[in-house]
């Protein structure tokens, strides 16, 4: 609102009140080594035994031995649950929980991507509401009534933020369905970002998780929902993510790699807020039906839905925005189309530079079946947030362009 008399005092009326909330976990932690912190996070809380989640990769790797160091350091005890898919399932989430019933634990520590963080804070959330125990009702916007038990969470890729949202994604195998559920009561108390944990990443997951970071960035800054709070995390995660992720993928530079590690957090800080759209609307199916990767999804829809998105004149000033931020201050200048070629072709260019050149045909996608997908689309929580409406029609032809 333009800050002239009449337009204030338009906005001070009763009607055009309102308040935003903005929620943000408790505790974080940045740096190479901050995981050395979860020591006195469980002393100073007084946590006496630790459910670790982690996955089979990253113990077989040592990444998950990294942390078992700190807590055998103090001397706390701990159970180790490693049975978790990529994708991961309501089976892993109902496992989980009785393994976690089962060791007595009084803190979930959880070392690992988004399908790690994911299962800790399902289990979590089962554990204090266990009339939820079907997985199935956590789908959505949840009303669970308990705050989970306390969850800290050590992220080993830079791309879910998981560690700092109120979301996680279980697959309902069933149903073949990504349920996106929704709850401030998951949020975990501490999250360490750990710079170190991300270098061993393969360069296969840290493209795949920085193109998943940029796609929560854009979507969070396009949304319907967005805010000046988030505009600034989003804004701010963009700029990182395109100055850094070559270097940290193709080059593994340590700096690099921390600064994506900060420029995920930073997004999941605001997207956690505003949602998202529908690039993680059409993801989300191709990871439930293919089992597609969640980051490559991304990084494969973006461009072909950015383009579909720019034609709503406000979201193309929102590019602009993006560009003139990100070397092309030219942008200020271009015409509108001329601003969504540019910018859907520098997100293409940086995909390339990090090595995803994939389509969602190499992923298994099938023309028969995009008017299933299309359906899913419809109803993901995701769609909701986009700036532009979608009908199943054209959910079928933007999977058509991105083969």
């Amino acid at each position: 609102i333009k800050n002239t008399k009449a337009q204030r005092k338009l906005w001070l009326k009763e009607e055009f009140k309102m308040s935003t909330r903005f929620m943000l976990n408790e505790t974080s932690y940045f740096g190479r080594g901050a995981r050395e912190e979860l020591a006195g996070e469980l002393k100073k809380r007084n946590f006496k035994k630790v459910f670790l989640v982690s996955d089979k990769a990253l113990v077989s790797a040592g990444v998950a031995a990294k942390v078992e160091e700190v807590l055998n350091k103090i001397g706390i005890p701990y159970d180790l649950y490693d049975e978790i898919k990529p994708n991961p399932t309501i089976k892993n989430v109902t496992d989980g929980v009785e393994a976690c019933k089962a060791s007595g634990a009084d803190v979930i520590v959880t070392v690992g991507g988004g399908s790690s963080m994911d299962t800790a804070k399902a289990i979590s959330i089962v554990m204090t509401n266990p009339d939820r125990a079907d997985i199935k009702s956590l789908n959505g916007l949840s009303n669970t009534k308990n705050r989970a038990m306390p969850v800290i969470a050590l992220p080993t890729t830079a791309g879910t933020a998981s560690e700092v949202t109120i979301n996680y994604v279980i697959t309902d195998e069933d149903a073949e369905v990504k349920m996106v559920c929704v709850d401030p009561n998951d949020i975990p108390i501490v999250a360490i970002v750990d710079s170190e944990l991300m270098e061993s990443m393969p360069k296969g997951l840290a493209a795949a998780t920085g193109m998943d970071a940029l796609t929560h960035a854009v979507e969070g800054y396009i949304t319907k929902a967005h805010n000046e709070m988030s505009d600034m995390f989003h804004m701010k995660a963009i700029k990182l993510i395109f100055k850094n992720l070559a270097s940290a993928v193709n080059d593994k530079e340590p700096y690099a790699v921390e600064q994506i590690g900060l420029a995920q957090y930073i997004a999941g800080m605001g997207f956690s807020n505003v949602g998202l759209g529908i690039v993680h609307s059409m993801a989300h199916q191709l990871g439930a039906v293919y089992d597609t990767p969640h980051g490559i999804a991304n990084a494969m829809l973006l461009p072909t839905v950015m383009r579909f998105n720019g034609e709503n004149p406000e979201t193309a000033q929102r590019f602009r925005e993006i560009l003139c931020e990100i070397g092309r201050p030219d942008a200020a200048h271009l015409n509108d189309q001329d601003v969504i070629n540019t910018f859907v072709w520098m997100i293409s260019e940086l995909s390339k530079a990090v090595g995803i050149t994939t389509t969602i045909k190499d992923y298994g996608a099938k023309e028969e079946d995009f008017e299933m997908l299309a359906e899913k689309a419809m109803n993901d929580p995701c769609k909701p947030g986009n700036p532009r409406e979608v009908t199943k029609e054209q959910f079928i032809e933007l999977y058509r362009r991105a083969m």
